[in-house]
């Protein structure tokens, strides 16, 4: 038997049988700080992009304000990182309508070592009804070492 294997980069694997919010339109965004070069809305649209970058090193938020409640089933995040190895850490929380607190849903830290982990999506299923705000905290490098918070893309949807 004669097989190859093959790579196949998830960055080119598209998902369309999803539909993603048009936060555009639906969201005011606050931002911690933003790199002129990537602002956040690169993240944030559908289209070639890249991306978010912050305009200074350390933890960083991006939160998401939504003019009307939404119901949130799927957060998909993508973060690229092709010049350092580091460790970064993210908290995505979120708060309800009427609520004064945000609840936590995801922890995570992953590992960003060249030349072969450059990428981490995570696709995040999730049953979030009456969300007034979306909050996403990044850590870069959780040794404190001097790293800037990117951010390739952020999408949301309902179903």
């Amino acid at each position: 038997m004669r097989k190859t294997q093959i790579d196949q980069p998830v960055e080119n694997i598209i998902h369309t049988d999803v539909v993603y919010l048009d936060l555009k339109h639906l969201a005011q965004v606050e931002i911690s700080s933003e790199c002129r070069e990537h602002p956040i809305e690169s993240a944030l649209v559908d289209g070639p992009s890249s991306g978010w970058e912050a305009a200074s090193p350390g933890e960083q938020i991006i939160r998401l304000i939504f003019d009307q409640p939404q119901v949130i089933k799927q957060i998909v995040l993508s973060f690229d990182e092709t010049e350092m190895s580091r460790t970064q850490e993210f908290v995505l929380l979120w708060r309800m309508d009427n609520d004064d607190f945000f609840r936590e849903i995801l922890r995570q830290q992953y590992n960003f070592s060249q030349p072969l982990t450059t990428q981490e999506i995570e696709n995040i299923t999730v049953d979030l009804k009456q969300v007034k705000a979306l909050e996403l905290r990044i850590i870069p490098d959780i040794s404190g070492g001097e790293a800037w918070a990117k951010l390739t893309h952020l999408r949301i949807s309902a179903t």
